[in-house]
């Protein structure tokens, strides 16, 4: 079984992939954003870098796809493939960052590889507004990513909700404004139960997680 975690920079992917490992004993597969040798250079230069750092992340995550449907055990992944594709290269290709000539041979190349996988099981999809997202990020405190511009945040979440209005598979809403997951237990418990009650046909009396 695949779950994977969708979000923008910041919205607390890695955590509830850590927390939902813990909880479920599900096996976590993270995003290896400390060893992506483009990252530093594509938050200095984005428009120079920008096809490079897709690239590698587009061979990485398909690697990770693969990897993920010859593995007995559930899997809990931190980011999907789809975000690349949907969310980040056509929004480095709007802001001019990306050549079109560049973004169509990328988003090529993806529709060949989405032919050979499936969708998760289950998507969730961590829902977050730029101040949460800003602060998020200037906690963590990563070098390379505080020089990250509002607008590409910004553009970034508006690609986020147009991809999960039109999402077509399991899915989940996370508010994470609202929902404080990892410090409160019973957000997190709330979290829990809506997995439940959609992957096991379990359906405990709670509230929506997301309004």
């Amino acid at each position: 079984m695949h779950i994977a975690i969708a979000g923008n920079i910041g919205s607390g992917k890695t955590t509830l992939t850590k927390m939902h490992a813990a909880h479920y004993g599900w096996t976590p597969k993270f995003e290896t954003v400390d060893y992506n040798p483009y990252l530093t250079d594509f938050y200095a230069d984005m428009e120079r870098w920008s096809f490079n750092l897709q690239i590698y992340f587009l061979n990485k995550r398909f690697k990770d796809i693969i990897e993920i449907s010859r593995c007995e055990d559930v899997i809990v992944q931190d980011r999907t493939i789809y975000e690349d594709a949907r969310i980040f290269a056509p929004n480095l290709h709007s802001l001019g960052l990306m050549s079109t000539r560049d973004f169509e041979n990328y988003s090529e190349l993806f529709d060949q590889m989405m032919s050979l996988v499936s969708k998760p099981d289950l998507l969730i999809y961590l829902r977050s507004s730029i101040p949460n997202l800003v602060a998020q990020i200037q906690k963590r405190g990563r070098e390379y990513e505080s020089s990250i511009r509002i607008d590409y945040l910004t553009g970034l979440n508006n690609r986020y909700e147009e991809w999960i209005g039109g999402y077509d598979g399991n899915l989940l809403v996370v508010d994470v404004d609202e929902i404080r997951f990892e410090n409160k237990p019973e957000d997190f418990q709330r979290i829990t139960d809506r997995i439940d009650a959609s992957l096991y046909g379990l359906f405990p009396e709670i509230k929506p997680v997301a309004e």
